[in-house]
């Protein structure tokens, strides 16, 4: 039995969620640290380890450069170690750095002008960006697309359609001046749009009409939890000639997958703006719990091609909240290293490690808080009997 058979098969109950949770875990973790790894080699810098997990160390090896390859016990993350890091966050170990000779402080990370250090630092998200799109990319390219045109067949009654004017044969043409080819594209921006203003122009019996629409917001449950969504209450068309499968060729899939990734950090920030305004709600944030749960649900209704469509989206998420400028993270180190551009000179030993703590504190309160929305919905999904 091949490995794809085994996680197919193990995709119902307690073990297929671990397998597959861990499986999408790992290849994400994997591509990060790969990124930051490659470009730290190509750099001239010395890697002393390279693990996927924390922790201790449960199997590895050594390569001839020296480098430990290792996965460790704790399976929720990763860390490449460079020449003259006190850990896996890159943080320096004076110590160390200060018995170095002359050879091995050249080859350390800390050591290194502040581009080297930029580009080694911004290539993990970059490689995860770069999986997404080519995971996006290759599925489209692999087995096309079903395009169903944007038509109406029918409008709810007492619906935000039927409040708007829309009428059973309308052809949506564009909402808010983008255009709509795809009756799915449309679901999308309606979905994620609840409660606000669209202005939608419709193709009816050749007239060209405008209609502005307020989607209602609804909670609606999905095999991935709850989620609030925009409805505005129009059925798709039923007329098998609307509907066609469409292959794409290599630059078409390639641009395909450059717009699913850009989508899926545009809905973040979207997602964040609304939160911060105080017009979306934070129990929406998951933590490993939670994209576990997602890992096996993906697995069981999709199978191993929703798992490999949840890696990409995953990889897209890794790779922007690492940019985000915290300490600790890839982006906190990004804004270190633009601080010291600015000023001349790095910021001070007890800056950076005051300022990593802070880092330390708040991903931690965040991973507490995301677990604990985990537990919530799981406790909810109990109460209803799911």
């Amino acid at each position: 039995m091949d490995f794809l058979t085994a996680l197919g098969g193990a995709t119902t109950g307690l073990l297929g969620t671990i397998v597959t949770f861990l499986f999408v875990l790992t290849v994400v973790v994997f591509v990060h640290e790969l990124g930051h790894f490659l470009v730290g080699r190509w750099c001239g810098v010395g890697v002393t380890s390279f693990s996927i997990g924390f922790g201790p160390e449960l199997v590895g090896f050594n390569d001839r450069r020296g480098t430990r390859w290792k996965i460790s016990a704790i399976p929720l993350g990763g860390y490449v170690k460079f020449v003259g890091d006190q850990n896996g966050a890159s943080v320096p170990d004076a110590a160390t750095l200060a018995r170095m000779n002359p050879a091995e402080r050249a080859v350390s990370f800390h050591a290194q002008n502040v581009w080297k250090r930029i580009a080694i630092v911004a290539a993990g998200p970059i490689a995860n960006f770069l999986l997404a799109i080519a995971v996006f990319a290759g599925s489209i390219y692999a087995v096309g697309r079903y395009e169903v045109a944007p038509r109406v067949s029918a409008v709810q009654p007492g619906s935000a359609a039927e409040r708007a004017g829309f009428q059973a044969g309308d052809v949506v043409l564009s909402i808010n001046g983008a255009a709509v080819t795809n009756f799915g594209d449309m679901q999308r921006t309606v979905s994620s749009s609840g409660g606000e203003l669209l202005t939608v122009l419709v193709d009816r019996n050749g007239v060209e009409k405008t209609l502005e629409a307020v989607p209602d917001t609804v909670q609606e449950k999905t095999p991935f939890g709850t989620h609030r969504l925009g409805r505005l209450g129009i059925q798709g068309p039923r007329d098998a000639a609307d509907v066609k499968l469409v292959q794409y060729g290599l630059g078409d899939s390639l641009r395909f997958g450059v717009f699913e990734t850009y989508y899926v950090v545009d809905r973040t920030f979207d997602y964040l703006g609304k939160l911060i305004s105080g017009r979306e709600s934070a129990d929406q944030l998951s933590g490993p719990i939670g994209i576990a749960r997602v890992s096996g649900q993906a697995a069981k209704v999709g199978g191993f091609a929703a798992v490999v469509g949840l890696i990409a989206v995953l990889s897209v998420s890794i790779g922007l909240i690492n940019l985000f400028p915290v300490p600790l993270l890839d982006g906190g180190h990004l804004l270190f290293y633009g601080i010291e551009i600015l000023r001349g000179r790095p910021l001070s030993e007890r800056a950076q490690e005051i300022g990593f703590r802070i880092g330390l504190a708040l991903v931690l309160m965040l991973m507490l808080f995301a677990t604990w929305n985990d537990i919530i919905q799981i406790g909810a999904s109990w109460n209803r009997g799911t």
